[in-house]
């Protein structure tokens, strides 16, 4: 990636005669099959040759048949499937010389100079050995007369781009591997299902997941069921974790909870390095209790499945990435691995990432476990602190704020403004869990504005959110209504229950409601409190943040319908279904679902569209059908266009399709504000209040608050959480169609024409698409 900031030029063609080749290498993880399209259709249409290598370095080494040219078609219908349709092997052969000269062969013959390498740290570290031999292996070929001095000469060059595959998420230099969140889904799923069955029986659940040498899943998993206990690699418990363990297991029994949720990663190990394993914990919870206790292990059920919105994407545009470092390579150019930091996609060079990751091998190795967590990263470390904070069962005796000093007590009031979202109870939970052990009061506000005029008031305990994480919807119950003309009697309300710091969770509404407080200060002295929003809409459309809360949630239900609605047309031939998305005038929804589907097109607001572009798209549909496609996915954002409405467009694919496919129309509705939250969402919500009241405090700290400093809202900018103060986000903001001037994700639109187009949609001689810095870059993960 163009770290600079400069423009690139994206030439259909521009790159015509390379060859190109994909492999997946190691365990497979969901998200590699968007990979693989992504890296194949973005080839083809820069003008490659692209090939498939089947069954990893093995089919590289043994040739023939597994080396196969793909061509568009070749992947569709692939995007929605786990694992890896090009296969996986583990590769001795490779280990050897004698392997590697092999496959350079195989690679020379077909004139392929470019590889793809979706892996681990093994398997990109076995590409790095094959670029560096590379020279000598060919001249190696020629002297034995396998290849020609022509051949010699034109193929020289071995360049190499990795993106990493691995559900464990245990690379460093990236955020998120490809996999990672899918296999989170399957592990959420697994524990919401159990839980139901753990209240019935008063059961302790012991869960084992993957992480052999990284504890991610397994500490995220924790922080997003809400489980009791979690044993990871990086972090041993202490020596007397059994004593611990039982004590907090009985007094949760005593407390009155009829469930105890322990996780354990299958690498955790004690202080010593010996193995902590679920049958031993289970052991020390049946000999000292005497409680019901059982042991779930999920195994590869992690690795299966279809793969998350997120995971479709994060391949999607890592895949796509991935190509364009291999154009824009030189002979110099040392090979890189394409990874997610923040919300951008950045090339690391792929020695130092490996080097790294060794690197908190050897800190565990030391029993350096400090270093080992530090090394893991910062978001990873923030987990660990949240989730340790979140399982204290009482606060201490006397609390402490962030200096040392002894809390004041503040009384601090949460409520929710707009319409419901999933992740909102996860952030009320971590709100209220965070004051109670800061030895704060926590008010919670029943039915936003108006709960707050009628006083509907309620002081929060800690334990009157358990079982919060998993559920979707607004507990505390949420309204559309504004501050408006009852700004008086919200002043009174404040006032008399002496609310010293205020937390708004909801979308648009949310963000002018605490706006117009902030502009309403010099006329009621009670609004000069610190104020703070957390975003939470599916909409995805409040200024200041590039995600909002729930948005991950309905973005992974719209597409799961889609999946099924498509999959409803498997013995159909040539149809193309219409589906209407929420969102507002915001065309995120559709965009993103769009790109995660592998739409045929998606149609926003925000890009203007008349009826010579529908008209252009039929063809295009009709092109693709005749070329072997069965089945079109045409989105449409629910305020794209008043006139060109998703009834419309149904019936124009519907006549215009004649004798080449029928259309059907879905309109989702409130499908996609409904589910269970997902792993994105829980974690976001749990960390979000957690910095919220860290900056209420803070701001109370300071004194008077009637600066606009003390009136923001939090948002994910980039690589980074984001204080923003409400009075700046005014400036960007449409208030008219309620949306953000500037949208990231609106850079994704070409990338999604790209990779749902046929070649012949790009017929016109000389088409350039400006792709700035960014375009193609990676969705944020937290």
């Amino acid at each position: 990636m163009d770290v600079n900031g400069t423009q690139r030029f994206i030439e259909r063609g521009s790159h015509k005669g390379k060859g190109l080749a994909v492999l997946t290498s190691g365990g497979d993880s969901q998200g590699m099959n968007a990979a693989v399209r992504s890296v194949v259709r973005m080839g083809i249409y820069l003008g490659c040759k692209v090939y498939f290598i089947r069954e990893g370095y093995q089919g590289m080494v043994d040739g023939g048949d597994n080396i196969e040219e793909a061509n568009w078609s070749s992947v569709s219908t692939i995007i929605h499937k786990g694992g890896t349709i090009i296969g996986s092997a583990r590769c001795m052969d490779f280990m050897t010389k004698e392997g590697r000269l092999k496959a350079a062969y195989n690679l020379v013959t077909r004139g392929i100079t470019n590889l793809v390498v979706i892996g681990g740290d093994g398997s990109l570290t076995g590409a790095n050995l094959f670029r560096q031999e590379w020279s000598n292996l060919l001249d190696e070929l020629l002297a034995n007369n396998k290849i020609t001095q022509d051949q010699r000469e034109k193929y020289k060059h071995l360049h190499i781009a990795g993106m990493v595959g691995s559900i464990d998420n245990d690379f460093c230099g990236t955020d998120m591997t490809i996999g990672t969140d899918s296999a989170l889904h399957r592990i959420i799923e697994a524990i919401d299902a159990i839980v139901s069955t753990a209240y019935s029986h008063q059961r302790t659940f012991i869960m084992e997941v993957m992480g052999r040498h990284c504890g991610y899943l397994a500490l995220v998993t924790a922080l997003a069921s809400e489980a009791d206990y979690v044993f990871i690699p990086e972090a041993p418990p202490s020596h007397d974790w059994k004593e611990k363990l039982c004590d907090k297991l009985e007094q949760e029994r005593k407390s009155g909870q009829r469930l105890n949720i322990i996780i354990v990663a299958e690498g955790a190990i004690d202080r010593e390095g010996k193995p902590i394993t679920a049958e031993l914990v289970k052991k020390v919870v049946v000999d000292n209790l005497h409680q019901d206790t059982r042991i779930t292990v999920l195994g590869h059920v992690q690795r299966g499945g279809s793969p998350s919105a997120f995971d479709r994407i994060l391949g999607c545009r890592m895949g796509a990435e991935a190509v364009m470092a291999l154009m824009e390579a030189t002979p110099d150019t040392e090979p890189c691995v394409v990874t997610l930091d923040g919300n951008q996609a950045v090339r690391l060079p792929l020695m130092e990432c490996v080097r790294r990751t060794k690197a908190v091998a050897q800190a565990m190795a030391d029993k350096n476990w400090d270093l080992a967590v530090q090394l893991r990263g910062r978001s990873f470390a923030r987990n660990l602190e949240t989730y340790k904070m979140l399982t204290r069962l009482k606060p201490p005796k006397e609390a402490f704020d962030a200096a040392g000093k002894p809390s004041e007590g503040y009384t601090l009031a949460l409520m929710h403004v707009g319409a419901p979202a999933c992740g909102m109870n996860a952030a009320v939970r971590s709100f209220v869990r965070n004051c109670i052990y800061r030895g704060d009061t926590v008010l919670g506000i029943h039915d936003g504005i108006e709960g707050l005029i009628s006083g509907n008031i309620v002081k929060m305990d800690w334990s009157d959110v358990t079982g919060w994480v998993a559920q979707g919807g607004a507990f505390l119950g949420t309204k559309r209504t504004l501050p408006g003309d009852k700004k008086p009697e919200i002043a009174a309300r404040i006032k008399q229950f002496h609310i010293q710091g205020l937390l708004i969770i909801g979308g648009f509404e949310a963000y002018q409601a605490g706006l117009e407080l902030y502009e309403s200060r010099s006329q009621y002295p009670e609004f000069c409190i610190p104020l703070v929003v957390i975003p939470s809409t599916i909409s995805n459309n409040v200024p200041g943040t590039d995600f909002s809360l729930g948005a991950d949630t309905s973005l992974n239900e719209i597409t799961e319908i889609c999946d099924r609605i498509r999959q409803s047309a498997q013995g159909t031939k040539r149809r193309v279904f219409v589906i209407e998305t929420m969102g507002g005038y915001c065309g995120y929804l559709a965009t993103l679902a769009g790109l995660a589907g592998g739409a045929d097109a998606a149609y926003i607001y925000e890009e203007k569209f008349s009826i010579k572009d529908l008209q252009q798209d039929v063809y295009h549909m009709a092109s693709k059908m005749t070329g072997g496609i069965q089945r079109g996915l045409i989105l449409r954002n629910e305020k794209a266009n008043d006139n060109y409405n998703t009834e419309f467009i149904y019936r124009l694919y519907s006549e215009e399709g004649k004798g080449l496919f029928t259309a059907r129309m879905n309109v989702l509705g409130h499908m996609q504000q409904g589910g269970s939250p997902t792993p994105f969402d829980r974690n976001m919500g749990t960390k979000m209040a957690a910095k919220c009241l860290r900056w209420l405090v803070e701001a109370l700290q300071k004194g008077p608050a009637d600066t606009p400093d003390t009136a923001c809202l939090l948002g994910i900018v980039k690589r980074q959480y984001k204080f923003t103060p409400l009075e700046d986000l005014k400036a960007q903001t449409n208030f008219a169609q309620r949306i953000p001037k500037h949208q990231w994700w609106m850079k994704l639109r070409p990338l999604l024409r790209i990779l749902a187009k046929h070649d012949s949609t790009y017929e016109e001689e000389g088409m350039y698409m400006t792709v700035e810095q960014g375009e193609i870059d990676s969705e944020c993960v937290i």
